[in-house]
């Protein structure tokens, strides 16, 4: 089965980047490739009016309730977003998110008719004593199976967040992680299921990671704050799907 290449753009705690919302903007979707845009929440509404798919980097699985400084999912799919990051290694780190959290995201997403897209992956310290798979199964463990999510693969131990010493994960470890989660799908959706790689994609990157058979696209943390790296990236999906 075909699976659509899909690059998103999750800008996290940064500004709008230059020319983002203009007509020839590199964050819009393209016919042959999807293009989603993870702005901040203040953003979200101009770029829902620039006509980019967006969607929010966080949505909380509770309705309503005494939960300052969140938002839920319905509110996010009132505003006029289609998709929601659910467990991005930020909010792991740093809000103590955890696998049964996540899923509760991923579910309430799904019940708003939000896109989610299922961040996870294992920390260097996992993957050097070689407990990266059974991480990865505990992580997959409690997602909904019944519908149809999106899962990013964010390898932390390779994801820089600023720092040029970080190792850098090549193509073939990045598809045999891909190739691992796939076979841990319910048969049913192994075919269908699109995982995207976040562990630093760039331009530099970008077609030696879009051409390994189990990697589905992208989810680009420092490349998408900046549009022209941004754009080579898109065009390097574009220019993959046309020319097979």
């Amino acid at each position: 089965m075909d699976r659509k290449l899909l690059i998103a753009a999750n800008w996290k705690m940064n500004p709008v980047p230059d020319g983002a919302f203009e007509q020839d903007s590199p964050y819009k979707t393209h016919s042959a490739v999807d293009v989603y845009v993870f702005p901040t929440f203040l953003d979200l509404p101009a770029s829902i009016e620039s006509k980019i798919i967006t969607g929010a980097q966080f949505g909380r699985a509770e309705e309503t309730g005494a939960f300052t400084g969140d938002v839920s999912m319905q509110m996010i799919k009132e505003a006029g977003c289609i998709a929601v990051l659910c467990g991005h290694s930020d909010r792991r780190a740093f809000h103590g998110e955890s696998n049964e959290d996540v899923a509760a995201q991923a579910i309430a997403a799904l019940e708003a008719g939000l896109h989610p897209i299922v961040c996870f992956g294992e920390t260097e310290e996992e993957r050097d004593s070689g407990k990266a798979e059974n991480v990865i199964k505990a992580q997959l463990k409690p997602l909904p199976t019944e519908s149809d999510i999106i899962l990013a693969y964010e390898p932390i131990w390779a994801i820089s967040r600023g720092d040029p010493n970080k190792p850098a994960a090549t193509s073939e470890d990045a598809q045999e992680m891909h190739a691992f989660i796939r076979s841990q799908l319910p048969e049913d959706k192994r075919e269908s299921t699109r995982i995207l790689y976040g562990g630093s994609m760039k331009s530099e990157n970008a077609q030696e990671l879009l051409t390994q058979p189990d990697i589905d696209g992208g989810l680009v943390g420092g490349a998408s704050l900046k549009p022209d790296d941004f754009r080579k990236i898109v065009e390097t999906a574009i220019k993959l799907t046309t020319n097979n």
